[in-house]
Parts: structure tokens; sequence; C-alpha cells
């Protein structure tokens, strides 16, 4: 480690190590917010191969209920959990174990911004002393307060170490 010029060492800092001990049953963990842009749709489309009209195709899409491009049910999911991420909760999870209850609730269109919020709904300790699981309830929130999406998450997560 380098110190600084004052002879003292710098401080590492970033994101605090997160345990399974450190969420409660009703705690809300709230993610920053995306927009959802024209090369979400199109890069999704090119990565998953779910390449449909209503997505990419500007003129079909002004001909169906919705009257523009929506976004992918599957991108909208996966954007909720990859900017829960980013809240630094997730940094000891051991395994991801599924999803339950996935709803779309309301189309997600170009210019959304969403924000996730997952509640812990279980929280309980497994076998192994040094794990525990978590499973949240998501809601993904547009910027006008509508409720897009929902579903349920469940994660194996590190316990903290006991410290003798």
């Amino acid at each position: 480690m380098t110190t600084h010029p004052t002879g003292i060492a710098p401080r590492l800092l970033g994101q605090p190590e997160r345990w399974w001990n450190d969420l409660n049953v009703g705690d809300i963990v709230q993610g920053p917010g995306m927009t959802v842009t024209s090369a979400h749709l199109v890069n999704w489309a090119g990565l998953t191969g779910d390449i449909v009209s209503l997505h990419l195709d500007e003129e079909y899409a002004s001909t169906t209920q919705f009257g523009q491009r929506i976004a992918h049910g599957p991108f909208t999911l996966s954007l909720a959990l990859g900017l829960i991420t980013q809240t630094g909760y997730f940094t000891n999870v051991v395994a991801w174990l599924g999803l339950d209850e996935v709803r779309a609730l309301q189309p997600v269109v170009i210019g959304d911004t969403l924000r996730p919020e997952a509640e812990l709904i279980v929280g309980r300790p497994t076998k192994k002393l040094n794990q525990g699981i978590w499973t949240f309830s998501y809601r993904v929130v547009n910027q006008k307060g509508e409720v897009v999406m929902t579903f349920r998450s469940s994660f194996m997560v590190r316990r903290q170490p006991e410290h003798p």
C-alpha cells in the first residue's frame, strides 16, 4: 500500500461489505434509477435473440395498442435486478436461487426512468452457519410513480462471521 506524502496511509473507500445479518424482514432496499433508451432495446434484442417488431420496429409498434415501441419484459426484470445490486447489499451473495410471481403491469417505453425497490420478505438462516436466505418482493416504479413490474427473487447470502 502506498502512503500519502503526509506519511499517513490512505483509506480504501468503497461500498461496505454487507452480510445476511444486515437486513431484517420489512427492510426496503431502493436502487438508483435508469432511463430506458432505444439502445437498451436494440442491445437486449441482440444479446438475447429476442428480436420482435414490438420492441424494434417503430412503424409496426405505432400500429399496436401501445402506439410505440416498448421494452422487453425480461429486460425490465434484469435491469431491476442489476440496479438493486448497485446498493452494495449483494456483495456476499453465494447463489441466486430464482424468480417467482413475475408480473408485467404497465408497458415500459423509451424515455421511462425505472427505479427498483426490494422489500425483504423472508430472511432465514440455513443449516450452514455461514449462510442464510433472503427473499425479496420487488417493485419496479417509473417516473410517474406507476408500478410497471413486480416479482420475487431469492438469494443465498453469506452470514457475518462470529467473532469470539
